[in-house]
């Protein structure tokens, strides 16, 4: 397929790539130059503006954002007029379920089809086929259905429903990540505290090795352990977060459903702004382990 992609960072460039070996024919716009020269060597055409980008495929267009969820609007603001009847644009970012609703329903009234397409598996994934969840309609997704399939690691993708299914079941994902996470990082603070004097590198390899919490995420932790040292000296104790457990919570209650853990595992994020700790450090350096975020400590 012909495609235009906006949005070079860290998911995004790893995404082109992968698509460009699928041998898909990538149309590039970012605003930092010198990932737009990277992304031409490695085989993709590159435009300066979304104006030529548009020009430089032809109807019906097939277009890719994969900006942060707070520049989506914008995008949309400067790339919709040029869009025509037939247009399809696929949001792969982190957006809020009720925003992705609301640019279906505004692009849809111009008759430009929209995908929400939730994407797990970090900058990793994105290069090597990565758990792809998407939302809109079902005709739309059957005619690109083959450009999941390649981006995808096998049988990781799925149509899940009408506009904002995709990115409503990740960021449910993304809740379960946040509790999953604070569980995994208090077990092992505790086990550090005691006084047997355990490897902690050790204990999660041995985790991963057909125990019931066998997984990405504890296989992550030995990967930190590795790198970092037990201690995670150059790891922050302050965990971040980028909004989705938030949302998942907001979510839960707005359905009438408790969720407690998550909840419990946003708090603690949040509290640990100004109150880091070893549990915090854990977390921390899974989120560098599968997300590739900047977690070290300010110097």
């Amino acid at each position: 397929m012909k495609l235009g992609y906006i949005g070079l960072g860290k998911m995004g460039f790893n995404m082109v790539e992968r698509l460009l070996e699928k041998h898909h024919e990538v149309v590039a716009f970012d605003q930092n130059a010198e990932t737009m020269k990277e992304i031409m060597n490695r085989g993709a055409r590159s435009t300066e503006t979304l104006v030529s980008l548009v020009a430089a495929l032809s109807s019906p267009r097939l277009i890719w954002i994969m900006v942060p969820h707070q520049a989506v609007d914008g995008v949309l603001n400067e790339l919709g007029p040029l869009l025509s009847a037939g247009d399809t644009v696929v949001d792969g970012g982190n957006s809020p379920y009720k925003e992705s609703i609301r640019r279906a329903t505004e692009l849809g009234a111009r008759g430009i089809d929209f995908l929400d397409a939730g994407v797990s598996g970090g900058p990793a994934g994105a290069r090597n086929g990565a758990c792809f969840m998407v939302g809109g309609r079902k005709a739309v997704f059957q005619k690109f259905e083959a450009l999941f399939r390649d981006l995808s690691v096998p049988d990781g993708y799925g149509y899940l429903g009408k506009a904002g299914a995709g990115h409503f079941v990740k960021m449910v994902h993304n809740g379960i990540e946040y509790g999953m996470m604070q569980s995994l990082a208090e077990g092992f603070a505790i086990m550090k505290a005691s006084d047997f004097g355990l490897d902690l590198a050790a204990i999660a390899d041995l985790y991963n090795h057909q125990s019931v919490i066998e997984s990405r995420l504890v296989g992550w932790l030995a990967s930190a352990f590795v790198q970092y040292g037990e201690d995670l000296t150059d790891i922050s104790g302050s965990a971040g977060q980028s909004g989705e457990g938030m949302w998942t919570v907001a979510a839960g209650k707005e359905l009438g459903v408790p969720a407690p853990a998550i909840q419990d595992a946003l708090d603690f994020r949040i509290a640990s702004r100004n109150n880091p700790s070893y549990t915090g450090k854990l977390i921390s350096a899974m989120r560098n382990q599968f997300g590739g975020h900047d977690v070290k400590v300010k110097k």
